[in-house]
């Protein structure tokens, strides 16, 4: 495994104008190449770490992988390249499936290069998983994630995405990466190891924004609740509706705002509705 942290010489400087020079360590970002059966695939920014359930994920959230008796191989070719070797009984890869540039830590869905390839349909349903999950229950996800956070107290600089069970409560597992997606790749790549997609009856929390393409991961992975500690995008909430997943942001100390199926969630006390 590649190095998590980098050392670097900083100077920090204070308002009052004194300033004082001092060792830091940041988050490593470097870049990994993805090849299915050879063939290069996409080069995404990451955090070394986990390389092999982030390409598998990866390749879940792309719709080319729904279970793990569909990969016979995933391994590394080189240091920064892994090749994943598909089972027989797939259909060849789309000849434009190839993405075109490097897909950035800021970005899952850089270069895809149609509006259709951007819009991939799951195996999974999400809109008709049966789960209830208790409003206190979300709320104490964000602290309980923080506390998993071991390369973040290091830099201040990752991300995080960890998978709860919602009927027990149980931490399944939790992944970090300078990349939102990534991290949310690297433990949807778990799960299919584990033989456990589609994740019906889980929760993911994760540390940042709910952008689109984590929303999209969350259904290709069959995730019926998605969190996060700060905001949704508009098409964020359109798609979480469209697929029937629950979907709560700014999910931190006493509150939390539902953007769809709120049905799923168990209050004490039943809201006004607004109007409509």
């Amino acid at each position: 495994m590649g190095r998590i942290t980098a050392r670097r010489r900083v100077l920090r400087v204070r308002r009052d104008g004194t300033a004082a020079a001092r060792a830091d360590l940041l988050a490593v970002e470097e870049p990994l190449e993805v090849r299915v059966d050879g063939r290069p695939l996409s080069v995404t920014m990451r955090t070394p770490g986990d390389d092999l359930e982030l390409c598998l994920g990866f390749l879940v959230a792309e719709g080319i992988l729904a279970a793990d008796s569909d990969v016979v191989s995933a391994a590394h070719s080189s240091g920064s390249a892994v090749d994943v070797r598909l089972a027989e009984h797939l259909p060849p890869l789309p000849e434009d499936l190839s993405r075109r540039v490097t897909t950035t830590s800021a970005c899952g869905l850089c270069g895809k290069t149609s509006l259709a390839a951007v819009h991939t349909t799951s195996r999974f349903r999400t809109d008709t998983d049966p789960i209830r999950v208790d409003a206190q229950f979300l709320l104490d996800l964000p602290d309980r994630l923080r506390e998993r956070q071991t390369a973040f107290d290091k830099t201040g600089g990752l991300h995080a995405a960890g998978l709860f069970d919602a009927r027990t409560g149980e931490l399944l597992t939790v992944r970090e990466d300078v990349g939102r997606h990534n991290a949310v790749d690297k433990v949807v790549g778990w799960a299919l190891t584990q033989q456990r997609l589609p994740l019906s009856g889980t929760v993911l929390q994760v540390s940042g924004r709910a952008s689109y393409e984590l929303v999209l991961k969350a259904a290709m992975a069959g995730i019926p609740v998605l969190s996060a500690v700060s905001a949704p995008s508009s098409m964020a909430a359109e798609l979480a509706v469209d697929h029937g997943i629950t979907l709560a942001g700014f999910t931190r100390g006493d509150s939390m705002v539902l953007y769809s199926r709120e049905d799923r969630v168990l209050l004490e006390h039943s809201p006004a509705r607004p109007p409509r």
